[in-house]
């Protein structure tokens, strides 16, 4: 794809786009003119993807492109199935970034960093989904679980230095914050999780001693 056409595309995209918004202050929002919007996102997200399709190079175009397929999806949800929308909108917009990034590894498994944005974004997509049913603390003790999985993964991502065991270390810190949250909601694991911390430091301590 020449630099030409891809500016003549992205350029259309945009004069479409003015003239649903001069359109829209005299019908207002909703109804017909939504359903144009998300075409025109998708047809956005589409062109995107034809930027990577046709160089793939361009890796970088595929985020925005699920962003924009993410944003097309939910503008047409709300005229279809509102209450839907309103449950799900966060899941399908942060759902969207973070396959983005997703894909962008699968693609360029080089590209080890993408992991990170992409797991966050999975993480924040999976807490838009539950917050009509989590409290702050439970929101919390599921940031921390998606954080530490996701750097989990991250360290057995390979590079021509070799994997990347670093990850381990903030994957166990914030899967330890994860399950302490965990302990302190359930009355349980209030007694479990600390019984076994002490056992755990007792294991060490003594392979200590055993050692020297």
């Amino acid at each position: 794809m020449k630099k030409l056409d891809a500016r003549v595309l992205f350029g259309l995209v945009l004069i479409v786009g003015g003239l649903l918004l001069l359109l829209q202050n005299f019908w207002g929002p909703g109804g017909l003119l939504a359903l144009v919007w998300a075409l025109l996102f998708g047809a956005a997200g589409a062109a995107f993807f034809f930027v990577f399709f046709t160089n793939r190079a361009h890796w970088w175009a595929v985020i925005p492109g699920c962003a924009l397929l993410g944003i097309a999806a939910l503008i047409a949800l709300d005229q279809i199935a509102p209450q839907v929308a309103d449950a799900l909108g966060g899941v399908l917009f942060l759902g969207g970034m973070g396959l983005g990034f997703w894909v962008v590894y699968f693609i360029k498994r080089e590209l080890w960093w993408v992991v990170i944005p992409g797991g966050v974004m999975l993480t924040l997509a999976l807490i838009a989904g539950l917050s009509s049913v989590l409290e702050g603390d439970e929101t919390g003790e599921i940031l921390f679980l998606g954080l530490g999985l996701t750097f989990g993964l991250l360290s057995f991502g390979q590079t021509p230095q070799g994997r990347l065991r670093w990850a381990l270390i903030p994957a166990a810190v914030l899967l330890v914050m994860g399950l302490l949250l965990s302990a302190a909601a359930t009355p349980l694991l209030g007694y479990l999780w600390p019984v076994a911390l002490i056992l755990i430091g007792l294991y060490f301590v003594f392979r200590i001693f055993v050692s020297r």
